[in-house]
């Protein structure tokens, strides 16, 4: 058994992430998750997992079964995993942040309203942009809004935190933790997964395309996905984090 536990955590912060694990798991022909063991308000044991090196062919299984669990849909973009009531949260334990949960009906409400536009008030409260990148990111968001970018796809069942190091690869396959699950666009996960780099990328998405076929635009809304977090990791890390959404976000102006 692994117990992942803090004493700091804020309340439910442990339940939230059991409820995305099993929410996850749920999905028919889905990707692995981590099992839950039980969950506690100061921590979470999870299944103990062994690690190997992944191949190509475990990094294809893996896209087909990304392509499953996102299939297994949402009721609504910004809907909370099953079993879960409210807001949840994102970021390392020792600095979590906010994620609004607010079911509504398209993906530019949700993604603008919900992702956009409260990272950008976070990292304006901690003094990482000028006043031209605001006007930049507030510009994109209302384009965003206005459902420029959207594509008619129904809400997908999202790990909702998808970089490389919530894929723990084992004998069994990749298995998802650490989730920041929730209904949205399927192509976030895959942004993001693409975005921080994941061994045999190319195998992961050609096995993700023969599950289920993307938008035939999906590749020039990658950098779109892609904003979110890298304002989530200025606000977290700063660095050159508000450089590179900056220099991002001005692919769309």
């Amino acid at each position: 058994m692994f117990r992942k536990g803090s004493s700091t955590a804020p309340p439910g912060y442990f339940r939230w992430e059991a409820a995305g694990l099993a929410w996850l798991a749920d999905a028919p022909g889905g990707a692995l998750v981590a099992e839950v063991v039980g969950a506690g308000p100061d921590h979470l044991d999870l299944r103990r997992l062994s690690f190997v090196n992944p191949d190509p062919a475990m990094a294809e299984a893996f896209g087909v079964g990304l392509a499953h669990t996102h299939d297994a849909g949402a009721p609504a973009f910004g809907a909370p995993p099953e079993g879960w009531h409210g807001d949840g949260f994102l970021g390392p334990v020792s600095e979590l942040l906010p994620l609004h949960l607010r079911p509504v009906a398209s993906w530019g409400e949700f993604y603008a309203g919900q992702r956009l536009l409260p990272a950008l008030a976070m990292g304006v409260d901690r003094g990482v942009y000028h006043r031209s990148d605001i006007a930049l990111f507030e510009a994109i968001a209302r384009r965003v809004a206005a459902g420029e970018f959207d594509d008619g796809s129904p809400p997908a069942r999202l790990h909702g935190d998808l970089w490389s190091g919530n894929v723990l690869w084992t004998a069994a396959g990749g298995v998802l933790i650490d989730p920041a699950a929730h209904g949205g666009h399927r192509e976030t996960d895959l942004a993001m997964l693409a975005l921080f780099g994941c061994p045999h990328w190319d195998f992961v998405i050609g096995g993700y395309l023969t599950a289920h076929r993307l938008d035939a635009q999906w590749p020039h809304r990658v950098a779109l996905h892609q904003l979110h977090p890298l304002m989530v990791h200025a606000v977290l890390f700063g660095g050159d984090y508000p450089h590179r959404a900056v220099e991002l976000a001005k692919r769309y102006r």
